[in-house]
């Protein structure tokens, strides 16, 4: 049994949410750092330093997956982990997981790579024991921009963009490790089993979920959008990952339908839908 305590921020998310689950089947209590104030948590802000004292004290290793990629970036990642680390070194802690980003110094024209690669800068300039993890673009996420471009009557597709999508629950079992290990500084990065094309990811989730739509794919201009197209964000020599898009989506849409068919018998027993 590791006797470690232990601290996860972000620990609501998506990937902290599995650290977190990961852990307890593991017969570890940890710690929950988040922004949501959940019961059951520590409510805390990087922006600002609220509850990052709190939240340190007494604890041994933290698994960093706080993060903001769509609004205050850099308060939150860049300023924001060095908060932690500062309250992190004051506390005593011996070791910061990093979660990062494969191929942001490749597509760092992107602003939340830029703000990504910033943060490692900061966790390794850090006096603190570090381990930093870099993985491909998580299933979940993938998905979550494909329903938002399925919900047109025809599907518009940006042509040649490859990526490499991993289960975020493989990379939660990954952090989890490196966690009960000692530091390791930049750790080899992780990737999905398979590279492909966003069409390609398009298409199937359209089979998979019966959806008769026409994909139009288009280019998309720009400096990233190029980086991407040459391979930026993946990296096939390290294939980690054995749940593939088509079992992943599968899997998804079990889970959403077995809260419907519970309901559909509540509803014929006469109980409340």
């Amino acid at each position: 049994m590791n006797n470690n305590e232990f601290l996860v921020t972000g620990g609501t998310g998506t990937l902290g949410s599995r650290v977190v689950e990961r852990l307890r089947s593991a017969g570890l209590e940890p710690r929950v750092l988040s922004h949501s104030g959940r019961p059951g948590t520590i409510r805390g802000d990087l922006r600002t330093g609220e509850g990052l004292r709190e939240a340190v004290r007494g604890a041994d290793t933290i698994v960093h997956a706080a993060s903001s990629p769509f609004r205050k970036m850099h308060q939150t990642d860049v300023e924001g982990t060095q908060r932690l680390l500062d309250a992190a070194h004051r506390a005593g802690v011996l070791h910061l997981v990093y979660i990062s980003i494969v191929g942001i110094d490749r597509a760092r024209s992107f602003p939340y790579y830029r703000v990504k690669l910033e943060t490692e800068k900061v966790v390794e300039d850090s006096k603190l024991p570090h381990t930093i993890l870099r993985a491909t673009q998580f299933q979940d996420l993938v998905l979550l921009a494909i329903r938002i471009l399925a919900r047109l009557p025809v599907v518009p597709v940006p042509r040649g963009l490859l990526v490499q999508p991993i289960d975020v629950g493989e990379v939660a079992d990954r952090m989890v490790e490196l966690a009960l290990s000692g530091p390791g500084g930049r750790v080899p990065d992780i990737g999905g089993p398979k590279v492909r094309t966003v069409e390609d990811m398009v298409r199937a989730y359209l089979k998979v979920t019966e959806r008769r739509k026409k994909t139009v794919p288009f280019p998309l201009p720009g400096e990233t959008a190029r980086a991407i197209r040459g391979g930026a964000l993946t990296c096939p020599e390290n294939r980690c990952g054995e749940i593939g898009w088509e079992e992943f989506l599968h899997g998804e849409m079990g889970r959403q339908q077995k809260p419907t068919l519970g309901r559909r018998r509540d509803h014929a027993k006469g109980g409340q839908v």
